[in-house]
């Protein structure tokens, strides 16, 4: 099995790739497979943000990793104006919806309830099958909330504290 540890910079050349969903570059620990087949660990640093299309990782061995984001299927959407395609965001984002942005577009993993309420918005929604990189998010710690019982969670580093001065 390769193992793979650490992320490394971007190379010009590389010795193994990885095709995977917005879902699998989105975990620590995977088990997964190499574009030719082999065999792979992911064992990565907790807390990082998901792996992009053209990342690469450093294998145990030495051998360079490739990542390539696997065509999903989305649904595209399109408004007519500024203001709608906006509105379309706000809704989407209050039901924490992961979003690829794009100049006069956004993108979604395909969800028939969303495209249904994205009709009813009056958006222009087109289901595709494209590769599906959303936005990180302004907190970098992904998106939490309590789920009581979980003894180890932690939520995203603060930016600020309300009441506390320094």
């Amino acid at each position: 099995m390769l193992t793979i540890r650490q992320r490394t910079a971007p190379r010009p050349a590389w010795d193994a790739e990885l095709e995977l969903t917005f879902e699998a570059r989105s975990k620590s620990r995977l088990r997964c497979f190499t574009s030719a087949g082999e065999d792979v660990g992911l064992f990565l640093e907790r807390g990082q943000p998901p792996l992009a299309d053209g990342d690469c990782l450093l294998a145990d061995d030495g051998r360079v990793v490739r990542v390539r984001a696997r065509p999903e299927k989305l649904l595209h959407v399109t408004c007519a104006s500024a203001f709608e395609l906006t509105r379309a965001a706000y809704h989407l984002g209050n039901r924490h919806v992961a979003l690829q942005l794009g100049d006069g577009w956004l993108r979604l993993l395909d969800d028939y309830v969303l495209k249904d309420m994205l009709l009813k918005l009056g958006a222009g929604v087109e289901a595709i099958e494209a590769p599906f990189q959303p936005e990180h998010g302004a907190y970098g710690g992904g998106h939490h909330h309590s789920h009581g019982g979980e003894a180890e969670f932690s939520y995203a580093p603060k930016l600020h504290q309300f009441g506390v001065r320094k």
